[in-house]
């Protein structure tokens, strides 16, 4: 019988896992690929739904145009996940694995912020973006708040991107003087492992006239105030929220989480499940939960995945490495590349905000979907 992979979850690390793996072992493998959605959306996308730059339906990557030598892509929602087994059941029925990948990205706990709901005041899922853009239009001035509800989260520069370009959409619109922006995180700084990045995003926000403060989250959206936990509260006309990240309730309810996330060995991203790995925004690796990131990791397991099938040693070792562009508005972009896991502490490199470097991010982008669906 051929060897059984089964990927959970068809984002950046589940495509690029079995898409590797296709390359390398072809029809001479297994691969059940399941996801839920229809279509893959890379998460920079949804600042750009919010901000009408990009249509909803121009930013989805319909899985229909995913076809891999040895794999099959499956839309099923997954029930239940047995690790020990590596038996998952879904609404469609029960697959069987050799090796097992969990590859589900982070999913939103909004019950655990009062005010929060998906689809109507939080930028982080398209029906969310989507909502928010048509919204803005009829936004006439007053308070912004960009608040985030918990660490760590997806895209850490995410909300800075998103104050950033709702001052471009507030001064396109004539409404600079009569609008008041504010970023509210838990991170110490924008971007942490660079303090060069950070300073040159706080540097923008003064120029913006840009609040931001640090080491705080959100704690609730009540009416026309938005409450902290230092107490404190803040007037808010416009709501655009980042709500808490977490793994979802079908991998928490298979005993595989602690504190929220996936513990993996950060290096091979095995959990303590044998034969079960963990990639991607769920696992708890010391990494950001972004997608270049998830990318990498994916790399690593199938290169360990053909070496173990080969009967050879598994050396492939997470680089923990990787590039986020930021939008830092004005049709300018900046990219930071952070490596977390090869030195005694993370460090980054800052790559200064210029129109060029939008080429490079949409490079990224074009590139990811030749690769994945032929486009």
């Amino acid at each position: 019988m051929k060897p059984r992979i089964l990927i959970l979850g068809a984002g950046f690390g589940g495509l690029e896992l079995s898409t590797s793996l296709s390359e390398a072992m072809g029809e001479t493998i297994d691969i059940t690929l399941i996801d839920k959605s229809d279509g893959f959306v890379f998460g920079y996308s949804k600042l750009d739904l919010l901000f009408g730059r990009t249509p909803e339906a121009m930013i989805r990557n319909p899985y229909s145009a995913y076809a891999k030598p040895g794999v099959r892509l499956l839309r099923e929602t997954i029930t239940a996940i047995d690790a020990e087994a590596k038996r998952v059941t879904t609404d469609m029925g029960v697959h069987e694995a050799d090796i097992l990948v969990i590859a589900l990205g982070a999913d939103y706990d909004v019950s655990s912020t009062p005010g929060i709901v998906l689809g109507l005041n939080e930028f982080y899922s398209v029906a969310g973006a989507a909502h928010l853009a048509k919204v803005l239009p009829g936004f006439k001035g007053g308070d912004v708040v960009v608040g985030v509800c918990g660490a760590p989260y997806k895209c850490p520069p995410a909300p800075a991107e998103c104050a950033l370009m709702m001052h471009d959409h507030v001064k396109a619109r004539g409404l600079v003087g009569a609008t008041r922006i504010t970023l509210v995180s838990p991170l110490p700084s924008p971007v942490p492992p660079s303090p060069d990045t950070s300073k040159a995003i706080l540097a923008a926000f003064e120029e913006r006239g840009i609040t931001f403060i640090p080491n705080t989250r959100v704690t609730a959206v009540e009416g026309n105030s938005v409450l902290l936990d230092n107490g404190t509260a803040l007037p808010c006309d416009l709501f655009l929220g980042v709500p808490k990240n977490r793994a979802a309730d079908v991998v928490m309810a298979a005993g595989l989480t602690e504190n929220g996330w996936v513990p993996v060995d950060p290096y091979t991203l095995q959990t303590k499940f044998a034969g079960v790995y963990a990639v991607g925004d769920l696992a708890n690796t010391g990494v950001p939960k972004a997608g270049v990131y998830a990318e990498g990791a994916a790399r690593t397991v199938a290169a360990n995945i053909i070496s173990l099938l080969r009967n050879e040693a598994q050396t492939a070792r997470n680089p923990g490495a990787g590039s986020c562009y930021i939008e830092f508005g004005a049709n300018r972009i900046a990219r930071v590349d952070v490596d977390f896991l090869s030195g005694p502490k993370p460090f980054g490199t800052f790559h200064g905000a210029s129109q060029a470097l939008r080429v490079d991010k949409e490079h990224f982008g074009s590139s990811r979907r030749a690769r994945w669906f032929g486009r």
